[in-house]
Parts: C-alpha cells; sequence; structure tokens
C-alpha cells in the first residue's frame, strides 16, 4: 500500500528563526543533530519503511546544490531522490504548488524534512486509505523545550516544560479533526462551526498535541486547494485549517436550497438538528459523522458534499519532535543522544556516551554519559564534558568545561573555558578563560576573549578578512551578531 503513495519531503531552506546557525554554506537540511544532517533521520525512517522514491523539496538554489549533492553521496543505491529547488520564502503550500507537476499519484505522503521521529509512515498511511481522507495529519506529543539546570545530572528536570503548539479538536473516537489552531490563532477565542458541533454532538479540545508536518492528502483535494487558493503559503496553517473548516460544507441544504454561511461560520438549518444527531447516537457502526451528515431527510441519499479530515495520534511512548527553532535544535539534540539514543544510529559505549576511535582525550578528563565526541577531535588535559555534542576535528584546550551544549566542526576552544547550555557553530575560536552561557556563536571565524576586564570580541570575515571589535560584559542570553 506504502508504493502507492508519492513522498515529499520538505526540507526548507535558510530558515530566518535558525540564524545564525544556518547559512549558505550551511542551510537547514544539513544542520547537525548528533553529527548527523537533520535530513538523514526523515530520510532513513522513510528508507526503514520502503519508501525509497522520493522528492526533496529545498528552498534557493544553492541550497538545492548543496543538499543534492549530500544526498546523492550518503544515499548513492539505496534510494533513489529527486531534488527540486524552488524560490526561497514560498512556504510549504508554495513549495508544493512549485512542484504540483510531479505529482502523479492518487495520494501524496508529504514529510517536512526537519523532523526527527521513530513513528511509521505506514501507521499514517493506512489510516488515510481506512477512511478514505481528503487529509490525515499526524499529531503527537508536544516536546519540553528549554535549557537544563545548570546542577541537574539528568537529561530533565523541572525547567523544562511542554509548550502549546496547536488548539486542536477531535471527535469522541479521535480519528476526526474537528478544529485546529496555530500560530496566532491560539491566543484568540476558539470559534467553532455549528454545523461540525451539530454533526459529531460533541468535540474533545486539546492542548497537548502538536502537528508533527507529516501529512497525507489526497492529490486531488490537494491540487484543487493550492490552484485555487494561491494565497496559501502555509500547509499547516493556511492548508489544513481550511480543509476542516470546510469539510462539511454544503452544496444543498436539506430543503435543496442553496446553503450559506455567515463569518465562516455555518447557519443554524432549523428542525433536523436533533434528527441527525439521534440518527449518530443510534448507529455506532456508520463509518462517520461525516456521511450521517451527507444523508437527505429520513436517510435518504446524500444532498451535501463532504470531505473527511483524519489524524493519527502517534502513542506517547513515541519520540516525536521538529527542529524549527534554536531552542528545538539543542534539545533535539540532547535528546538524541539521550532519552531518543535509539535515533541516533550509533552504538553507545558502556558508558553510555560516543567516543569516535580516532579522538583523543588528555589526563584526567571526563566526558560524561549522554556526550558525543566526533572524529579527530581533541582534548587537553582535565576538562569535563557533560550531556554535550562535540562535533569533528575540533581543538580543545585543558581545564575546560562543557555543559549542556552543542559544538560543531572545526572549532577552536582555548584553555579555561567555560561553555554552557550554548551552541557553537563550525570555525569559531574562542580565546583562554571565556565564559559562555546561553549563547550562539556565529559559524564564521570568531575570536572572544578578555582585555583589561571587559570581554572582547573580534571578528575575522572570511571574504574581506576586516576586523570589527566591540566591548561585551554581559555575555548570559545573547545571540552574537557582529557586522564587520
Amino acid at each position: 500500500m506504502m508504493m502507492d503513495f508519492q513522498v515529499v519531503v520538505l526540507a526548507g531552506g535558510t530558515s530566518k528563526k535558525l540564524v545564525p546557525l544556518v547559512s549558505k554554506e550551511v542551510p537547514k537540511a544539513l544542520l547537525p543533530v548528533a553529527n548527523r544532517p537533520v535530513l538523514s533521520y526523515v530520510l532513513e525512517l522513510l528508507e526503514h519503511s520502503n519508501l525509497k522514491d522520493l522528492i526533496v523539496v529545498v528552498e534557493g538554489q544553492d541550497a538545492a546544490l548543496r543538499v543534492g549533492g549530500w544526498i546523492s553521496g550518503a544515499y548513492v543505491d539505496r534510494l533513489h531522490v529527486e531534488v527540486a529547488a524552488v524560490p526561497e520564502d514560498v512556504g510549504t503550500a508554495g513549495a508544493l504548488r512549485a512542484i504540483a507537476h510531479h505529482l502523479t499519484a492518487n495520494d501524496i505522503l508529504v514529510v517536512s524534512g526537519d523532523l526527527i521521529c521513530d513513528v511509521s509512515p505506514g501507521a499514517v498511511a493506512a489510516a488515510h486509505r481506512r477512511h478514505g481522507a481528503a487529509v490525515t495529519a499526524m499529531l503527537c506529543s508536544v516536546p519540553v523545550s528549554g535549557p537544563l539546570e545548570s546542577g541537574s545530572s539528568s537529561g530533565k528536570d523541572k525547567t523544562k516544560k511542554p509548550g502549546c503548539c496547536n488548539i486542536i479538536g477531535l471527535d469522541p473516537t479521535k480519528q476526526f479533526l474537528l478544529y485546529i489552531a496555530t500560530g496566532p490563532e491560539i491566543d484568540r477565542d476558539i470559534r467553532v462551526q455549528k454545523s461540525i458541533l451539530r454533526a459529531v454532538g460533541q468535540m474533545e479540545i486539546r492542548a497537548d498535541l502538536m502537528d508533527a508536518h507529516l501529512y497525507a492528502f489526497k492529490r486531488a483535494v490537494l491540487q484543487e486547494v493550492l490552484d485555487q487558493k494561491d494565497a496559501f503559503q502555509s500547509l499547516q496553517q493556511d492548508v489544513l485549517p481550511y480543509l476542516v473548516r470546510s469539510q462539511l460544507r454544503s452544496e444543498l441544504s436539506l430543503n435543496g436550497a442553496p446553503h450559506t454561511e455567515e463569518n465562516g461560520h455555518d447557519k443554524v438549518v432549523p428542525g433536523d438538528n436533533q434528527v441527525m444527531l439521534s440518527q449518530l447516537l443510534a448507529k455506532t457502526s456508520t463509518p462517520s459523522f461525516h456521511e450521517l451528515y451527507a444523508m437527505g431527510p429520513n436517510g435518504s441519499a446524500p444532498v451535501r458534499r463532504t470531505h473527511k479530515c483524519c489524524v493519527y495520534i502517534a502513542s506517547q511512548d513515541k519520540y516525536c519532535a521538529r527542529l524549527n527553532s534554536i531552542q528545538a535544535f539543542s534539545d533535539i539534540n540532547r535528546d538524541v543522544i539521550g532519552e531518543a539514543s535509539h535515533l541516533s544510529g550509533y552504538s553507545f559505549s558502556a558508558q553510555n556516551n560516543i567516543i569516535h576511535p580516532s579522538a583523543e582525550l588528555g589526563s584526567k578528563t571526563t566526558v560524561g554519559q549522554n556526550c558525543m565526541l566526533g572524529e579527530g577531535s581533541q582534548l587537553g588535559d582535565k576538562c569535563s564534558v557533560k550531556r554535550s555534542v562535540i562535533g569533528r576535528h575540533c581543538r580543545i584546550g585543558s581545564n575546560v568545561k562543557v555543559v549542556n551544549s552543542v559544538v560543531m566542526n572545526h572549532v577552536t576552544i582555548s584553555d579555561g573555558c567555560s561553555i554552557q547550555g550554548s551552541v557553537i557553530c563550525s570555525n569559531a575560536q574562542l580565546q583562554e578563560r571565556v565564559v559562555l552561557k546561553d549563547c550562539q556563536i556565529l559559524d564564521r571565524v570568531l575570536m572572544v576573549g578578555f582585555n583589561e576586564g571587559s570581554l572582547m570580541v573580534t571578528l575575522y570575515d572570511r571574504i574581506t578578512r576586516r576586523k570589527t571589535h566591540g566591548g561585551l560584559r554581559n555575555f548570559g542570553h545573547h545571540v552574537i551578531f557582529l557586522e564587520a
């Protein structure tokens, strides 16, 4: 059955939400999670489901070339991938609109390239086919997020809390999506169409579920929406809510007159509301409330056109998160070498860490559990690494502490530095005794050090080699942007 689905992976480009982590050299799809590009997790999830014929959509021609080059090397003889470049900032709906001529199958599986999860896409596809749905969205528990307390020794603590990503309305069977609010709509009043409440009888409101951005679409429905709603840019914020709102939209009312709406909410059609509800309650074997709602008076032939919006809710023991923010980048890196280590693809040592055989550790240096040390990296004497990922070919001096942090490739950290809750991008250079807390350091050559009691920052631009100096007395909770 899965072979009947055409698979599209939306890999993004250089997302503004992830600046300064992304750049022209490192598009979003190639951001490292446990020293592997984030896109590799989705590709291998699909490969394990025997989905090997894929379209990977990348925003921007340069980013598409980089992503395509990496895929060609990493997945040769394993996957057949067509990389399609689309204009930047077109959004997820715009990206699908741009490649619509490539979509030929009856059903389309759309997956975000920043999704890290262990839920089989086959389960979503099966639910989609079973209900004959126009769209089926995968929902999962909202991941906890936030920095760990400095003294915490475990992967979780009281400072990490689940956020609110969506407001979801479900039918009593938890199979059909009746309402969804995303983005700014979360803070607004909930407005539900009367026709849906009349048809289903009751609705369960959930704020603990996240739209995982894994969808199965009926191609004809998806293309119709994309063609008719050319202002739609986002699948999550435009296309899905539109399909949910319109799933019970009528062509005819029960008496044959045109059905109208006011302000996007159905007018109440008197007389048959109780009949509808009683039919629903009496006929528990009815496939869904959509069929009942479509019926004419007294169960006669359907007089309304409906479509089904379904959900597949991942069980709570499954891991599911999206790398769509800087905080998520830190959280996911920590999780994949911690509680979700089964997703990493690596074998952990008896000390529950991963140290590449070519890495070198100095005297009295400790690398704790839930840590990763990449190929060719070197640590000096008396260093301490806890719950952190260190990339390839890094040079770390003596008496350095790295806690709850991600250090990318080719980073130089001099003696006596303390790095906590931070992301150090590739090629950064830190001079002696720098203390960083909750920082993101640009992926350019960055010299950080002390001068006469003040923290001095020197940026060497790769292209012009110009230098910019600036004094910073408080380095905590800042993203450093320095323009040469």
